[in-house]
């Protein structure tokens, strides 16, 4: 049952997150409001590479995270951070599938070089809720700024953007 709601959610905030990406100008890539800050075309590239996060934390009790490589990929077009979202959505929904939900409370662990980082172990679950998808949406809201701050429009994820609300109430 718990395996069924997480699939929801996820069918759910997947199409949300294609519809921000899929409105992101090539123009607008470079931008960062400060120059500590992660461009558009980082965030989308991060935002797209979460999904690699989800095989190793629905099916496995650990992580090594010197075993993981980061391919943030060609960010210099929407188009390419889309087909790396496609693919890595696609993997993480098989993840998702394959899983066991009998095993969701099991312990999991991030090392890195075999020494635990600075992640605490938790339950399973809660690495899926609070690193693979809450993770997510923060990130997201992070885009929806930068992207507010070029003058681009953002879609609609949980009801009519201001804009929209403006357009009913006129």
């Amino acid at each position: 049952m718990i395996k069924e709601a997480l699939f929801a959610e996820f069918q759910h905030e997947a199409e949300n997150t294609r519809k921000l990406l899929s409105i992101i100008p090539d123009s607008a890539l470079e931008y960062r409001p400060q120059p500590h800050l992660w461009s558009v075309g980082q965030l989308a590239s991060h935002i797209s590479e979460l999904y690699n996060w989800y095989d190793v934390t629905f099916n496995q009790d650990a992580f090594e995270l010197s075993t993981y490589k980061y391919d943030k990929g060609d960010i210099t077009k929407v188009s390419n951070i889309l087909e790396k979202f496609e693919a890595n959505v696609k993997t993480a929904q098989e993840a998702i599938e394959k899983s066991d939900e009998s095993q969701y409370m099991n312990v999991w662990s991030m090392t890195m070089n075999n020494e635990k980082t600075a992640f605490p172990s938790m339950p399973k679950i809660q690495v899926i809720r609070s690193i693979l998808y809450n993770h997510l949406y923060h990130h997201r809201g992070e885009l929806i700024s930068h992207l507010r701050a070029t003058g681009n429009k953002v879609p609609s994820l949980y009801g009519p953007t201001f804009e929209e609300s403006q357009q009913i109430q006129g």
